[in-house]
């Protein structure tokens, strides 16, 4: 399999494989590869492109967004991340597990937005024309 800049390593793929659905549904057809589709995922994240710019070596770009929503409705990613937290790392607990961790501030997700830097500072209201 070659790897792309980005893709998740051998190493990273091993500790999260475990973690993710099974490959294969109880009923229905096959899903794709679950590698291909979650570095799908990461490089949507990555580059912040819509889903149909999506390169066509991670599958049909639909597919991949149905899996991403599918999951994220599921829960998936909550447990994902749960987990991966709880997981020690080379031997060293993590310091989640330490309590060393406060999430209510290391905690970021996509609503942070920045206004740009001309959105500051403007009038405020309506200019109104006089006659």
């Amino acid at each position: 399999m070659m790897m792309n800049r980005g893709d998740l390593s051998f190493r990273s793929w091993a500790r999260l494989k475990p973690l993710l659905p099974p490959q294969k549904p109880k009923t229905g057809k096959p899903n794709n590869d679950h590698r291909t589709v979650v570095n799908g995922i990461l490089w949507i994240v990555r580059t912040g492109a819509p889903w149909p710019d999506l390169p066509e070596r991670y599958g049909k770009w639909q597919s991949v967004a149905t899996r991403f929503y599918r999951w994220q409705k599921a829960g998936v990613w909550n447990q994902i991340l749960e987990q991966l937290q709880a997981m020690p790392a080379a031997g060293y607990a993590y310091a989640d597990q330490q309590d060393n961790l406060d999430w209510q501030v290391h905690y970021v997700d996509g609503t942070v937005v920045r206004a740009h830097q001309h959105a500051a500072g403007g009038k405020k209201g309506v200019k109104k024309r006089k006659n």
